[in-house]
């Protein structure tokens, strides 16, 4: 893992320290509230929730990926722009995580090539520095949310979590609401038998 990201004040040194003591809960079989270990509390997810992560560090990977998992999240991840295009053609995903600096595809192509194949998948670009020149020429990328590497599990935990909320919110207002079931029913009235 690179330096600046491990400088982090300590974000992956807690991180690891926590994973460890959720480890050591299962293992004694009670969580901190005293409760058998699978009724530990978990933050409600919904399954339409799977995220993908395309990073070429596979330690950041690691660490993403079981920082997301840990809430309930469903997520796969690549290590690179052709592995995460692939990806993201067999399975449907909300949202991708990809980082910017990605071998043989980088993420901002691979968000070009989801642009271009119309698919409404929310990208959070994540990058040590940020390409805002290109962002700017490209405003069709529609991304998200950005993150400036270094950055803390809980800003990533947080930013899928907003990028998730607006998602749904997004979608509540496109979908009508059901009508009531005797506004629903086909109408006799007008009918001759």
């Amino acid at each position: 893992m690179k330096d600046k990201e491990l400088s982090q004040a300590g974000s992956l040194t807690s991180f690891l320290k926590r994973r460890q003591r959720l480890r050591t809960m299962k293992d004694n079989k009670l969580s901190q509230a005293g409760e058998p270990a699978g009724a530990s509390r978990q933050w409600p997810t919904d399954p339409r929730h799977r995220i993908l992560v395309v990073d070429d560090d596979s330690d950041l990977r690691l660490l993403y990926t079981d920082v997301l998992a840990l809430p309930g999240y469903h997520v796969d991840a690549a290590e690179d722009g052709v592995a995460g295009w692939e990806a993201l053609q067999a399975n449907n995903y909300n949202p991708l995580i990809t980082e910017y600096s990605l071998p043989r595809l980088t993420g901002v192509e691979l968000v070009r090539k989801l642009r271009a194949a119309h698919m409404a998948v929310p990208v959070v670009l994540a990058a040590g520095r940020l390409p805002t020149p290109e962002l700017v020429r490209n405003p069709s990328l529609q991304l998200a949310a950005t993150l400036l590497k270094p950055f803390a599990v809980d800003v990533l935990l947080n930013t899928v979590k907003e990028v998730l909320r607006a998602t749904v919110s997004a979608r509540e207002q496109l979908d009508p609401l059901p009508l009531p079931y005797w506004q629903s029913q086909p109408s006799a009235v007008g009918l001759r038998l």
